[in-house]
């Protein structure tokens, strides 16, 4: 469980203070408020979360909140679909938050019990598309071996990527949309209880490449 909780107010009066004479404020708080969001969970109080100093700090963060939390969620997952550590045959890790080489699915197979031969994947640079992505290339990977087990993660830490001096209306909005959280979940071609996904495939929108 995450430990610290901002509101939507104290969004709107985070943005309020911050950018008092931002053009982009009143619209922001506008579209902030129609979210629908009334609380986010976060990694660090809001205080240090409003600082920036330095992506190399921001990194390490990520890299030791990552180790921490992210274990708990991968377990509860396991016991949701019965399936020990010790049969997982690919991790697919999802996070744009967050950079690491290697990547953290390293630190999970020797930390986690994971066999030495998983197959890594580690996913970045897609945003919102990322979990979707890690469920298709799941997909991809059980139909191609008959009766393993997929790992999926997905860890994002918003909060990191805040910028102090960024007033424009997406990246205000984003400061009142988006929160950190983890999630786990595995994937296989055995029937059972769940999700059932029947087929999949990938399509880009024309023009939306930024």
């Amino acid at each position: 469980m995450l430990e610290y909780i901002i509101s939507q107010q104290d969004t709107i009066n985070l943005a309020k203070t911050n950018f008092k004479d931002n053009t982009n404020l009143k619209n922001s708080i506008e579209l902030i408020i129609n979210t629908g969001f009334m609380k986010r969970y976060i990694i660090q109080p809001i205080e240090l979360a409003m600082l920036h100093p330095g992506f190399g700090y921001r990194n390490a963060v990520f890299e030791y909140e990552s180790k921490r939390l992210v274990p708990g969620v991968v377990e509860q997952a396991l016991n949701n679909a019965a399936v020990s550590a010790s049969q997982i045959a690919a991790i697919i890790y999802v996070s744009c938050s967050g950079f690491l080489m290697p990547s953290l699915t390293a630190w999970f197979i020797n930390h986690m019990g994971l066999p030495g031969n998983t197959m890594q994947l580690p996913i970045a640079q897609l945003d919102c598309a990322a979990g979707s992505a890690a469920i298709d290339r799941a997909y991809d990977y059980v139909l191609a071996h008959p009766g393993s087990n997929v790992l999926i993660i997905s860890c994002e830490f918003c909060s990191l990527s805040y910028q102090p001096t960024d007033g424009d209306v997406g990246s205000l909005l984003s400061d009142g949309l988006f929160s950190d959280a983890i999630s786990a979940a595995i994937v296989t071609a055995e029937l059972g209880e769940g999700l059932s996904l029947e087929r999949n495939a990938s399509y880009l929108i024309p023009e939306t490449d930024k």
